[in-house]
């Protein structure tokens, strides 16, 4: 606080702007955590809930609404009641592919909010910190030049600010580019979810029920044990 208030308005100015980017870098990682855990266990709930009725219609009604796959099934019945009123002639495999990548790019892109203001973050923060840096090094020359020797105490506070001000710039930029990087990596991993279960729809709704998943069972049969014989080793 001290070398704050010998920083004087730029110091001030340049630690809010830290603080509020700091800030804000954490809503996203906790709000956009949440928004991809719910996805994620809304597709641990869709493989029995969904897959498990005798038509889309029912399993769609069974997914939680607003939910990323409640909204692909949509979309998918949706395509698949629109495609009898065109009156071009237009390949039913196509269509509804086009509907379902649609859908799925939509949810990705929601996902996706947010992480620019990360990247902004972890890429501006040091250089906006190092712009504190530079004023506390040009008032420790100031400083030097005025009084006419470079003594501890004439130098001590304006290096200490600069200090100071590239530490906070560090510690912003740092968690920043980690949740960035974290984020991404589990929307690579929602994305490949959502487009497998696109797939399987895709594949369902053109083979009219024919190409289903197959539902892995969450217990397994006891298997008998297998008696064996005893055998004698004879030693030559």
């Amino acid at each position: 606080m001290a070398a704050l208030e010998q920083g004087g308005t730029i110091a001030w100015t340049v630690f809010i702007i830290l603080v509020v980017m700091s800030a804000a870098s954490w809503y996203i990682l906790f709000t956009k955590l949440f928004e991809q855990q719910k996805i994620l266990n809304q597709a641990k709930r869709m493989r029995t809930s969904f897959w498990g009725t005798p038509s889309i219609r029912e399993g769609a009604n069974k997914l939680e609404k607003n939910s990323a796959y409640r909204q692909i099934a949509d979309d998918g019945l949706r395509a698949q009641d629109e495609h009898t009123k065109l009156t071009d002639p237009v390949d039913q495999h196509e269509w509804l592919g086009s509907s379902l990548g649609r859908s799925q790019a939509a949810i990705n892109s929601k996902l996706g909010n947010g992480l620019a203001v990360l990247a902004t973050v972890g890429s501006t923060s040091p250089f906006i910190g190092l712009f504190g840096t530079v004023i506390g090094i040009y008032r420790a020359l100031i400083k030097i030049g005025a009084s006419g020797q470079a003594s501890i105490d004439a130098v001590a506070g304006p290096v200490g600010e600069a200090l100071i001000m590239t530490a906070l710039g560090l510690a912003v930029a740092v968690p920043a580019v980690l949740a960035y990087n974290w984020l991404i990596r589990r929307n690579k991993v929602i994305a490949e979810q959502l487009g497998s279960f696109s797939t399987d729809l895709h594949g369902y709704m053109v083979s009219n029920g024919a190409l289903k998943p197959a539902i892995a069972s969450a217990r397994t049969a006891p298997v008998a044990p297998v008696k064996t014989g005893t055998a004698t080793i004879t030693k030559s």
